[in-house]
C-alpha cells in the first residue's frame, strides 16, 4: 500500500483517517490525489477549507476532512509544524482517537502503544474468547486491558511497526468477518474461538436497529448554462460541501419555485435515488428544471451558480454526483437540444 514503508507521520495519519469506515480499494485513489495537492502538513494548513473539500468529496463522513484541516493548522500553530511524537499528545488533536493515535506513534516513531481498530478487535475477541458487543464500554475496556497486557509481556526489543501492521493484516486478510482462514492462521493453535468452534459468533454482533427512512426533494435548476448549488454549513451531514437545493417535501419545492417565478410540471420529475447512511436511509426525489432565458437572480444566501462545465470538479456528495452525472456526462455539449427534453 502507498502508505506503508514510510515513517512520515503526515502520510500515516492521512491514511489512518481515510481508512476509517472506508474500504482500501476506495481510499487508494483519494490518497494519491490528496497528497499530490497537499504534500505536507504545512500545505494542508495553508489551504482554505473550500480547497480541501473537493479532494474528499465522495469518501463520506466529511467531518474527517474538516478535522484534518483543523488538525494541520494546530500542528502548524502549536507544534511548530511537526507532528507530536507520542500517542498521548497525538490524541489531543481533533478527529484522532486512541487507536489512531497509537497507530501513528507506532508506525512513525516505534512507540510501544496498543491499537484497537475493527480488525484488531476481531482478532482479540476470537483469540482470547472475549464475549460481548465490542462497542459497549465494558467490553471495550477489557479489550484495551488485554492489548496492554500482551505488550507488557512482549520482549523489550519488539518491533512495534511490524507488530502493529501484523495485527492489522491478520484481521483484514485471515481472521476475516465471514470466512476466517483458520488453517492459514499462525495463531490457530491457541485461538479460543477455533478450539470451541465459535469463530462466526465473535465478535458478538450488536443489536442493530432498523435504519430510519427519510425523504427529501432536490432541485436541479439550470439557467443560462449554470446550475444552482447550495453551500452546506460546515457541520452536519455533507458539511462544507456544495449540494443541490433540498426541500422536505414537494410542496415546499413548488412554493419556492413559484417565489422564483418558476412552475413545475410532471415531466420535470426524475427517477428517485436512495442513499444509505450509517444510521438512516435517504430517499431523494429529484426535479430538473431547465430555465430558458436570462439567468435567474440568486434565490438565496449560501447559493451559487456554477457553470455546467465546472460541475465535474465541484465538491459535492456522492448521491448528488450521481444525479449530476446522469444529466451532465463528460461528453455533454451544452446546446439547445436538451431544451426539448422537458
Amino acid at each position: 500500500m502507498p502508505w506503508q514503508d514510510t515513517t512520515d507521520p503526515y502520510r500515516i495519519w492521512l491514511s489512518e483517517i481515510m481508512l476509517q469506515q472506508t474500504q482500501v480499494s476506495t481510499v487508494m485513489g483519494y490518497y494519491e490525489r490528496f497528497l499530490e495537492r497537499f504534500p505536507t502538513v504545512q500545505a494542508l494548513a495553508e489551504a482554505e477549507q473550500d480547497d480541501v473539500m473537493p479532494y474528499w468529496a465522495g469518501l463520506g463522513y466529511y467531518a474527517r476532512a474538516r478535522n484534518l484541516h483543523r488538525c494541520a493548522q494546530i500542528i502548524r500553530d502549536h507544534w511548530q509544524g511537526e507532528f507530536p511524537k507520542n500517542a498521548a499528545d497525538i490524541m489531543t488533536l481533533p478527529g484522532i482517537g486512541r487507536s489512531t493515535a497509537a497507530a501513528i506513534a507506532a508506525f512513525a516513531y516505534g512507540q510501544r502503544s496498543p491499537i484497537m481498530d475493527g480488525n484488531v478487535k476481531r482478532v482479540f475477541t476470537r483469540y482470547f474468547g472475549i464475549v460481548g458487543d465490542p462497542g459497549k464500554r465494558a467490553v471495550e475496556q477489557v479489550l484495551w486491558k488485554t492489548a496492554e497486557d500482551v505488550l507488557d509481556a512482549a520482549p523489550t526489543g519488539l518491533n512495534m511497526k511490524a507488530y502493529t501492521q501484523g495485527l492489522m493484516d491478520l484481521g483484514s486478510t485471515i481472521c476475516t468477518r465471514g470466512r476466517p482462514a483458520c488453517d492459514a492462521c499462525p495463531l490457530a493453535s491457541g485461538c479460543w474461538a477455533r478450539v470451541h468452534g465459535r469463530q462466526l459468533d465473535l465478535p458478538t454482533p450488536k443489536v442493530r436497529k432498523k435504519p430510519d427512512q427519510r425523504r427529501c426533494t432536490m432541485l436541479i435548476l439550470e439557467s443560462a448554462g449554470s446550475v444552482l448549488l447550495h453551500q452546506r454549513p460546515s457541520s452536519g451531514i455533507w458539511g462544507g460541501l456544495l449540494s443541490l437545493p433540498q426541500f422536505e417535501s414537494r410542496q415546499l419545492l413548488e412554493q419556492t419555485c413559484a417565489s422564483w417565478g418558476l412552475s413545475l410540471n410532471p415531466g420535470q420529475k426524475m427517477a428517485g435515488l436512495t442513499h444509505a447512511f450509517s444510521h438512516f436511509t435517504l430517499h431523494i426525489e429529484p426535479w430538473w428544471v431547465l430555465h430558458n432565458g436570462a439567468m435567474l437572480g440568486e434565490p438565496g444566501a449560501d447559493h451559487i451558480w456554477l457553470p455546467v462545465d465546472e460541475l465535474r470538479d465541484a465538491a459535492v456528495p456522492a448521491p448528488v454526483r450521481k444525479l449530476l452525472d446522469g444529466i451532465y456526462p463528460d461528453d455533454l455539449l451544452v446546446n439547445d437540444e436538451r431544451a426539448d427534453t422537458y
